[in-house]
């Protein structure tokens, strides 16, 4: 098995939705583009991922929304050094179809009163189920690692709930500790480092908006 060095995730740049929760009710999601702030976070990430990668070869999984495959885009990596996989399982919180600007603000506090993880939005999805989606990913990636070739790094271009859960499903964190959490910002990388105890540390923390509050022991 030929585990990676380092799995670095990146949130996309700031999108159109991102600068004006009005365009959802105009552009769906999955089409919105960078705006020019994002565009420039992108290609700043770019140039820290490119002297982070140097001359290894990199895996590469993106969100099938524009906005992530913009973000890649402006990261310039060197295409023979890469290989690079639309993957739909890293797409952002399905939050319905077309939106309606208050409903949706209307739900987000809801969300914010019931949780993050458990809460469903209408025609949507919940945390839970981003995170069940994600866990079967996550099978695939493990099984890549079979492969006596598997380049060096994995680089996974998504969205900051995403990661958050990506990294819960990864080292087991608790739903407690998912909820006492924030997304990164946007244009920002968490990366998972291989020890010589054969174990992956996260190189920086997630911030933390409040304590955890477990229901009960776990670990």
């Amino acid at each position: 098995m030929a585990r990676p060095q380092r799995i670095v995730l990146v949130r996309h740049g700031e999108s159109e939705g991102n600068a004006d929760d009005t365009v959802y009710e105009r552009e769906p999601d999955h089409a919105l583009r960078l705006t020019a702030t994002g565009l420039r976070q992108a290609r700043e990430t770019g140039e820290e991922l490119r002297e982070r990668f140097g001359d290894e070869r990199v895996s590469v999984y993106i969100s099938p929304y524009r906005r992530t495959h913009e973000t890649f885009r402006a990261f310039d990596l060197d295409p023979a050094r890469v290989r690079v996989r639309e993957e739909p399982r890293l797409r952002e919180q399905d939050w319905g179809n077309w939106q309606d600007r208050d409903d949706v603000r209307l739900q987000k506090a809801y969300r914010d009163a019931y949780g993050h993880f458990f809460y469903r939005f209408a025609q949507g999805e919940s945390g839970a189920d981003v995170y069940d989606r994600v866990g079967a990913f996550l099978e695939s990636l493990h099984r890549s690692f079979e492969e006596t070739d598997h380049p060096e790094n994995v680089l996974l271009v998504t969205h900051g709930l995403t990661m958050r859960l990506f990294c819960m499903r990864w080292f087991h964190w608790s739903v407690a500790e998912f909820e006492s959490l924030s997304n990164p910002g946007n244009g920002e990388t968490r990366t998972l480092l291989l020890g010589e105890n054969g174990r992956y540390t996260l190189d920086r923390p997630f911030q933390r908006w409040r304590t955890p509050e477990p229901y009960g022991r776990t670990g």
